[in-house]
């Protein structure tokens, strides 16, 4: 409603006072960032096409309470970040940017940024992945090149692994290499290829690609000799899985020796073997119950930094986290089903310390911790929970 009433200026006092919250408001966002004894900062990547959310946004986390300061320390403008990447030697951090749903453009983006001297992220640039909706990114062993996962729900530009290479300064350059697989068919969201994770073995000898609409993991050897195409398939190696079950994401035990596998469209985890550098497919576990009705869809893998627990967020309509012991042979026992408090749990982290459990629910708008005991894995009280618009990633930070 537009007012008809005069305008009137405040007082002059008043008007000073603003004047100086605003130069205050200005040098703290500009201020270094402080970093006390044994402090530990959070990065959370947020959609931005339908909230307000910067982007990147990098927190206060306390390691002794487990609370989260709900004032940023310092915010990132990214559009739709849907992965973080924090190259932890070199001081880095790289996004994947989604574009928006109706966007003109369906080529997506990765932006990067470089930790100055005063503790504070500036812009190194953005380069487009040459895909749509990037959706993971990770690093080469020696840290040179980026490998972009396009998820590609379109079928122009589609989805397709990228190969980045980095400069001198870490910023990424143009994509050099490009590699599509043959989608299954089997379920109607394979009608195309929808490379979703690429993720090196612990040994370093072989990229591992989860392809969604493929139902394979697709190795590739790596030769940082081969500048401009340093990856070579390794057909040999190439893993498929049971038609329809949709691979997302692995992750591998510290020794390399077990892996697991979500299964999207399966709603499955799947245990995997490592032999001579091969992934053999061992063991199906589903995750819904016998005659369960309601609709599961797994999410983020992490596995316990100690190799004995396994974390699983659980989508659709459980919103949960499944815990897991690993045995000695990379068997899973389930141990319990923490409910997430909140809709669609995309990602979870687990802080350094192993004592708290973090997870990003994506359309709950909430960023949850919950206590976490390590000699037992099993999650217990909540102990936050923070309003955050579409939460999509989680990377701890020791400044």
């Amino acid at each position: 409603m537009t007012s008809t009433q005069p305008h009137k200026q405040p007082p002059r006092f008043l008007r000073r006072a603003r004047a100086g919250l605003a130069l205050a408001l200005g040098l703290l966002l500009a201020a270094p960032v402080q970093a006390a004894s044994g402090d530990m900062h959070l990065l959370i990547g947020s959609y931005t096409h339908d909230s307000s959310s910067p982007g990147v946004l990098r927190l206060r986390f306390d390691p002794a309470s487990g609370q989260i300061a709900e004032r940023p320390l310092q915010t990132l403008a990214s559009d739709n970040p849907s992965w973080l990447l924090l190259d932890r030697r070199r001081g880095r951090l790289y996004a994947t940017n989604e574009n928006a749903p109706g966007h003109a453009d369906p080529v997506g983006r990765v932006s990067a940024w470089r930790l100055d001297d005063e503790g504070r992220f500036q812009p190194l640039g953005r380069t487009p992945s040459l895909g749509d909706e990037p959706t993971h990114a990770s690093l080469s062993p020696d840290g040179r090149y980026l490998f972009v996962s396009n998820y590609g729900s379109r079928a122009n530009p589609g989805g397709q692994l990228a190969v980045m290479p980095l400069g001198e300064a870490g910023e990424p350059l143009p994509v050099t290499q490009l590699a599509r697989h043959q989608p299954s068919g089997a379920h109607p969201r394979q009608q195309g290829a929808h490379v979703h994770q690429a993720l090196f073995a612990p040994d370093g000898k072989r990229l591992w690609v989860s392809d969604l609409g493929a139902d394979q993991l697709v190795a590739y050897r790596y030769d940082p000799a081969q500048r401009e195409r340093p990856l070579s398939l390794d057909e040999a190696a190439r893993l498929t899985l049971p038609p329809g079950s949709g691979p997302r994401h692995l992750a591998f035990s510290a020794d390399g020796r077990h892996a697991w596998l979500t299964l999207e469209l399966s709603a499955q985890v799947a245990q995997l073997a490592v032999h001579d550098g091969r992934l053999q497919l061992r063991e199906l576990i589903d995750l819904a119950e016998p005659g369960a009705a309601n609709r599961h869809s797994p999410g983020a893998i992490r596995p316990s930094s100690d190799g004995r627990f396994l974390y699983v967020t659980d989508r659709g309509e459980a919103n949960r986290i499944l815990v897991y012991a690993i045995a000695a042979d990379g068997r899973l026992q389930l141990l319990q089903k923490r409910d997430s408090e909140g809709r669609e749990p995309r990602e979870l982290a687990i802080a350094p310390d192993g004592r708290f459990l973090l997870v990003a629910n994506q359309f709950g708008d909430s960023l949850v911790v919950f206590r976490r005991d390590p000699a037992s894995g099993l999650l217990g009280e909540t102990v936050q929970r923070l309003r955050l618009a579409r939460p999509s990633a989680i990377e701890f930070f020791a400044p």
